[in-house]
């Protein structure tokens, strides 16, 4: 690479949101011609340290999934690692409220995927590899400023290197450097948990069940996990906790942990009989006043980052990737500049009420489940249990989950 290069897109971050759009756009009829740069720290390595899966998962909406397909990234070997869930239960784990959910109640094989990280992190840098006009740049950025008022972006590389671009797109997650250099103003609160993350495995199936429990303490989930043999004994779960509980969790063996995990889940795989590696991170809610400057758009995380309890924060930014690269190509077939400020500013006003909506829904349920007097939680577990039995409103939610 050269002192100072010039591309036509810079992508700050090759993680699935940054690696999907790269694909996107080179891929796209319109846009392949463009000469896309993607800026990452150091080439992906699939190393899981002797685990046997990856701790980091993704729960794969359909609209998403079919999204990959359509780019060649959900190959049949992928689609082996992945793990369908037909059917998600939640439960208050304070009360009886429980609602269910089936796909064979909306006629889908399944309601989505859960996917580890690396097994489409893969496939999406491969078919990176293949594309004319794209390329990966690897090294740190430390400072991104405009040069000439309003003309390019000059991104600086921890090496020394520069690069300029018309277009940067922010793809480097919830703590963006490109959007915090760039003065996006951001509005952020902390919800006063920490999310423990590892992988579980019981003495029985999960009988390709998502369950989820809501406790006065915080939400658990169980994401169903099988091995290349089919063994569906495995989960990986993200548990939300008070900061102190969830430092004394994570000080305890992994004997310990499994007793109270097993406990906190109902025992719904039996006992618990191996914990693996356990990660913690504090959760924070953030959302960007704006997504768009002149020459400079926030996607996924960088843009808007929720609670995970859902697992809708990767689907809301591969959604932001679809709609982005058909912003991008519908200013060139009109003969504008691709980064026309229109373009970039049609993509805010198509996705940021949709991740409005999706962030104000996670808060409402997380809110409904925070401790309350008991009459509130009667309300709360009967209003759950008449839901249940409303097939048209569930079947509605359903959909809205799988991204239709």
């Amino acid at each position: 690479m050269s002192n100072d290069e010039g591309v036509d897109v810079l992508i700050a971050g090759g993680g699935l949101v940054g690696a999907a759009l790269a694909v996107a756009l080179g891929q796209h009829p319109v846009t392949r011609v463009l000469r896309i740069a993607v800026v990452e720290a150091k080439p992906f390595s699939a190393e899981l340290h002797g685990e046997p899966f990856d701790p980091r998962v993704v729960a794969l909406a359909e609209a998403a999934r079919l999204q990959l397909a359509t780019a060649g990234i959900w190959t049949d070997a992928l689609a082996r690692r992945a793990c369908p869930y037909r059917r998600m239960v939640v439960r208050d784990g304070a009360g009886t409220g429980r609602i269910a959910f089936d796909s064979a109640e909306v006629r889908r094989p399944d309601l989505g995927h859960i996917v580890e990280n690396s097994a489409l992190l893969e496939p999406l840098h491969r078919a990176i590899g293949e594309l004319a006009g794209t390329r990966f740049i690897y090294g740190s950025i430390v400072d991104v400023e405009r040069r000439g008022g309003a003309g390019d972006l000059l991104v600086r590389l921890a090496d020394g290197a520069v690069l300029t671009a018309p277009l940067v797109v922010a793809a480097d997650g919830a703590n963006s450097l490109v959007r915090e250099r760039c003065g996006f103003a951001l509005r952020s609160w902390d919800y006063g948990h920490s999310a423990i993350v590892a992988t579980a495995r019981g003495d029985r199936s999960h009988d390709f069940t998502a369950r989820q429990w809501f406790t006065d303490h915080g939400p658990l989930a169980f994401l169903p996990l099988r091995t290349a043999a089919g063994d569906s004994r495995h989960v990986s779960i993200v548990w939300s906790q008070e900061h102190d509980e969830a430092a004394r969790l994570m000080a305890l063996d992994g004997d310990a942990f499994g007793r109270e995990l097993g406990l906190a889940a109902e025992y719904s795989l039996g006992a618990i009989e191996s914990v693996s590696r356990r990660f913690v991170f504090p959760l924070r809610q953030r959302h960007a006043v704006d997504y768009v400057q002149p020459g400079v758009v926030l996607v996924g995380d960088a843009a808007h980052a929720i609670h995970p309890l859902a697992g809708q924060g990767v689907n809301l930014g591969f959604a932001d990737v679809a709609v982005l690269v058909e912003e991008l190509g519908r200013a060139m077939e009109r003969g504008l500049a691709f980064n026309h400020p229109s373009a970039l500013e049609r993509y805010q006003r198509r996705r940021k009420p949709a991740n409005l909506a999706m962030m104000a829904a996670m808060e409402g349920f997380k809110r409904l489940f925070d401790p309350a007097p008991p009459w509130v939680r009667v309300l709360r577990n009967d209003g759950m249990n008449l839901l249940d039995r409303l097939a048209p409103v569930k079947n509605r939610l359903i959909r809205q989950a799988m991204g239709f």
